[in-house]
This record gives structure tokens, C-alpha cells and sequence, in this order.
């Protein structure tokens, strides 16, 4: 206990949830590359796909969190209380209404994506409900800086979908897309866990004020279509290509994706940081800038370790991690490494944007998810020709990005020296 009490008090809570997010992400590696080798790229498609449609729905998921984060800062008292009660409310209403779309549209999705049952979607949309509570849960631990707890739901979920699914696969006689579904559903449960009961105690005779109700509004309608952006950008080329490509040439571009997001995965482990401290040092009237500097340099240091090591060692990478039968997309790898590295990078500048309420990111992110659909519609006659249009569409993401800054900086810049 003495010796656990010593690495508390050295390690910052956001250091342990940074090494708790690394842990994370390296299980959902590992119940990926397990999913890959165990049913092979044709059935690893379907797999992948459910996998894709939870990073979809995870728009609406991120925005219910996104705002439970940023007015866990601002907030107090009663309109906080009332604030809670709407997002709990919200959240619960809207994940029921997207079950009941996605049970409806089942089997058409089944045809859409060329699946082999649509009781996978089937089984997946009972936990929709659930999912956008917890990403309320979330947002609270993440707004209030309780990264302890914001670390163990992403624990609890992370390996108790691993393991469930794993013993499902292993025991159960059904179709392994099903079975998947079953474990990501299971797995939303033990991601309530930890609770806090005194998130759930509201006053309901409290009302936000016209002011504070503007605000949380504006606020969620834009995050909702930045966060849609997002979701276009990262996770279209794998429906696109499920869609336009037979079985195995989609499970092999899945295996792609995992292996090149690698860094985006890490980016996002700065967000869920960057997000409350850039609202709170706004608050404090201190400058946030540097913020923002120090963690693109990071990001910007990992995406070209990460990308050089793809160009180097291609064939090592795949064969370690999905073996022999996904070799073919080798030389693919780096190329789309830089693709998701550039969109990274850009996702620090609109994020930090997102946080003192300029908006502007987020159109510039719509256009080009947008595009991005566009290119890959019109060209797809190979995987590889996929790729390169997405590096082309982040390269001018991050061009728009990095001209909205040098923008704002300088008209700060202007608006000071008048001041003077």
C-alpha cells in the first residue's frame, strides 16, 4: 500500500490516464488482431464492420461526452444539477430511437453490406441505449478531471469485450458476426462501471437560464456535426470499400485501417486532456496557446515515427500482427498511415477550436468529409487508389486548419495592438 501511495503521489492523474489509454487501445489492438486471425479476412470483414458501426454511432456518444465535459467546468449548483438531468435524459431518448432504426432497417443493411445475417445488427442495436449513457458517465469524469474513474470504464469495457467475445467464439455454435455483436453488447454494461450515484440525483424543479440554455445548445448541435465529420472522415473508406469491394479485399483493407490508426488512437488520448484544460485556463484568463502547441508537436513526432516504421518494415509489421494472409496490403500501409497522420494532426487544431466555441474547424471538416466521400465514390478501382484520395483530402484538411490559425492569430494579434 505504501509503495502504491508513492506512484500515486508522483504520477499526475493525467499521466494515469494517459498510460491507461495506451493500455486501452493495446487490448483493442489485440481483441482486433485475435478477431483477424481467428476467422480470417472474409468473416474478419463483418467483424470489422460492426467494430466501424460503433465508431459511427460514437458521434452522437462523443458529443453527449464532449458536453458533459465542458460543463462540468462551467457549471454549479443547480443549473449543473439540471444540466446532468438533460443530458441523462437526452441521451437515454435518442439512443432508443436509434435502436429502434437499426432494428427496423436490419435486413436492408444486410444487403447493403453484403453480411451473411442481419441478427448482428439486430444484437448490436439493444445497446445503443446504454452506450450513450455511459458516454455521459464519461463526460462527467473527464470534465470534473476524475481520470481515475474515467480510466476504468474504458478498462471495464475494453477487456470485458475481449474476453466475452473470445469465450462466446470459442463456446457458441452461431454465426461469429452475431457472436461479436453479443460481446460489444455484454460489454457496454461493465462499462457503467464505475457509477457514481450522485451523478444520478437531480433537482427537477431547477431550469437552465435562457443564457446557460443557449449556449449548451449551440454547443451540442455544432459538436454533434463536427463529431459527424469525424465519423465520415475516419470510418467511410471501411463502409465504402465494404460496399464496393468483394469479402476478402474488405477484410484485408480493414486489417489496413487498424494497423495505420494506430496514431489516431493516441491523438485521442490528448483530446479527452486538452478539451477541459483549455476550458478551464479560458476561465482562468490564462493563455491556451501552448497548449495547443505542445500537443501537436507530440502528435506531429509520433504520426512520422509511426509512418517511417510503415515504410520501412511493412511486411514485418502485417505478418506479426494479422500473419500471412494479409500480406497483400504491405506496401499500403505507410501511404495510409500518412493519410490517418495528417488527419490527426488536424483534428488537435479543430478540437482546441471546438473548446473556445470558433466553429469555423468544424465546416472545414464537413466540406472535406464530404469530399473525402466523393473521391472514394468516384475512384475505387483498387485499394490502393482508395488510399491515395484520402491522403490528398487530409493534406488539404490540414492546409485549411493550419491557414484558420495563422487567421485567428493574427487578427488577435491586431485586436491587441489597437488595444494598446
Amino acid at each position: 500500500m505504501t509503495v502504491l501511495k508513492l506512484i500515486q503521489k508522483r504520477i499526475a492523474p493525467e499521466q494515469i490516464f494517459m498510460l491507461s489509454v495506451l493500455l486501452v487501445n493495446g487490448g483493442n489492438y489485440i481483441y482486433n488482431l485475435l478477431l483477424g486471425r481467428i476467422l480470417g479476412p472474409a468473416v474478419f470483414a463483418e467483424a470489422a464492420l460492426l467494430v466501424t458501426l460503433l465508431l459511427v454511432l460514437s458521434f452522437v456518444g462523443m458529443t453527449f461526452q464532449l458536453a458533459a465535459a465542458k460543463f462540468a467546468v462551467l457549471f454549479e449548483n443547480d443549473q449543473w444539477s439540471r444540466f446532468r438531468y438533460n443530458m441523462y435524459k437526452g441521451a437515454t431518448i435518442i439512443g432508443v430511437l436509434a435502436m429502434l432504426v437499426l432494428l427496423f432497417f436490419a435486413s436492408d443493411l444486410q444487403q447493403l453490406f453484403q453480411t451473411t445475417t442481419s441478427s448482428m445488427f439486430m444484437v448490436f442495436a439493444i445497446g445503443i441505449p446504454l452506450y450513450f449513457v455511459m458516454s455521459v458517465n464519461r463526460g462527467i469524469y473527464q470534465g470534473k478531471m476524475a481520470f481515475a474513474k474515467l480510466s476504468t470504464t474504458y478498462q471495464t469495457e475494453m477487456w470485458s469485450r475481449l474476453g466475452i467475445t473470445l469465450l462466446l467464439l470459442v463456446t457458441l455454435p452461431y454465426e461469429p458476426a452475431t457472436l461479436v455483436a453479443l460481446g460489444i453488447l455484454i460489454s457496454f454494461f461493465f462499462g457503467m462501471l464505475p457509477t457514481d450515484k450522485n451523478n444520478f440525483k437531480f433537482d427537477k424543479t431547477a431550469r437552465l437560464t435562457a443564457e446557460n440554455n443557449k449556449m449548451v445548445s449551440t454547443f451540442i448541435v455544432l459538436t454533434a456535426c463536427y463529431e459527424g465529420t469525424q465519423i465520415i472522415i475516419n470510418n467511410s473508406d471501411i463502409l465504402m470499400v465494404k460496399h464496393y469491394f468483394e469479402a476478402t479485399e474488405a477484410g484485408l483493407y480493414a486489417s489496413l485501417a487498424l494497423i495505420g490508426r494506430v496514431v489516431y488512437f493516441v491523438a485521442w488520448m490528448f483530446v479527452m486532456i486538452l478539451l477541459p484544460t483549455v476550458v478551464q485556463r479560458k476561465k482562468d484568463g490564462l493563455a491556451t496557446a501552448p497548449v495547443l502547441f505542445k500537443y501537436v508537436l507530440i502528435i506531429t513526432a509520433l504520426s512520422a515515427t509511426i509512418v517511417t516504421a510503415c515504410w520501412l518494415f511493412p511486411e514485418m509489421i502485417v505478418q506479426l500482427m494479422f500473419g500471412g494472409e494479409y500480406l497483400a496490403i504491405s506496401d499500403l500501409l505507410w501511404k495510409y498511415a500518412m493519410a490517418t497522420s495528417l488527419f490527426a494532426i488536424s483534428n488537435i487544431f479543430a478540437y482546441y477550436y471546438l473548446s473556445l466555441d470558433h466553429y469555423v474547424p468544424v465546416i472545414i471538416s464537413g466540406i472535406l468529409g464530404i469530399s473525402q466521400i466523393a473521391l472514394i465514390a468516384l475512384f475505387h478501382e483498387n485499394l490502393s487508389q482508395v488510399v491515395v484520395v484520402q491522403i490528398i483530402a487530409m493534406a488539404i484538411l490540414l492546409l485549411f486548419q493550419l491557414g484558420y490559425f495563422v487567421y485567428k492569430n493574427n487578427s488577435t494579434k491586431n485586436i491587441k495592438i489597437k488595444n494598446q
